[in-house]
């Protein structure tokens, strides 16, 4: 009797430290899990700041004068973004965004190098994912403005005999492409930074 309740008395201490084991494992790979996307999302941030402030600096330096043909006549084109209300949108919500992430990443890089969780609560993973889809929203509905003034630059207007003016205004047309492909691009980054946000209040159910 005694030496089975003695097998008994390892075995029940033996489960303890199996379970001991597994929990630590968990939790390791839990901080783990936790660590990789905050880095991922540090790492969002600043390539966000990045891409932004290249559409803006795309679309700033869009400007050209050149000279075109219309009906035998020789005209001078003079083409500036801030001609353009579309434009001038484009630059607006691409600087706000390049603001909001160099802000976001000062935060969360600051936690990151403390070790602390980039986004410590739930309250803070709900603002920064309204505030994502906002900005990110707002990149896509500035590249899609740009790209409709690029496109009329391209094609005129229908039924009218305006010819392509980016013919003669390569230099502003290419600026203006560019900045939509970077606008469009900083609004999915911003998209990937809105699922790590609800990766983040997953965790908190």
């Amino acid at each position: 009797m005694a030496k089975a309740a003695e097998q008994k008395q390892n075995l029940t201490v033996v489960t303890e430290e199996t379970k001991l084991d597994i929990r630590d494992v968990v939790h390791t790979a839990t901080t783990y899990g936790r660590r990789r996307n905050d880095v991922a999302m540090v790492a969002l941030r600043a390539m966000c700041m990045a891409v932004s402030a290249v559409a803006v600096t795309l679309t700033v330096t869009a400007h050209e004068t050149s000279m075109t043909t219309l009906y035998g006549f020789e005209f001078q084109l003079h083409a500036v973004w801030s001609l353009s209300d579309s434009l001038i949108y484009l630059v607006v919500v691409s600087s706000a965004t390049v603001l909001y992430s160099l802000i976001q990443l000062i935060t969360s890089g600051t936690r990151l190098m403390r070790r602390s969780p980039v986004i410590p609560t739930r309250t803070q993973a709900w603002s920064c994912f309204i505030a994502d889809q906002v900005f990110g929203y707002a990149m896509v509905s500035g590249g899609s403005a740009a790209l409709g003034v690029t496109n009329m630059n391209r094609t005129g207007i229908r039924h009218m005999p305006l010819p392509n003016f980016c013919k003669s205004l390569g230099f502003f047309c290419d600026h203006l492409a560019f900045s939509v492909v970077f606008s469009l691009f900083a609004f999915l980054l911003l998209a990937a930074s809105s699922v790590l946000d609800v990766l983040r209040l997953s965790r908190d159910r």
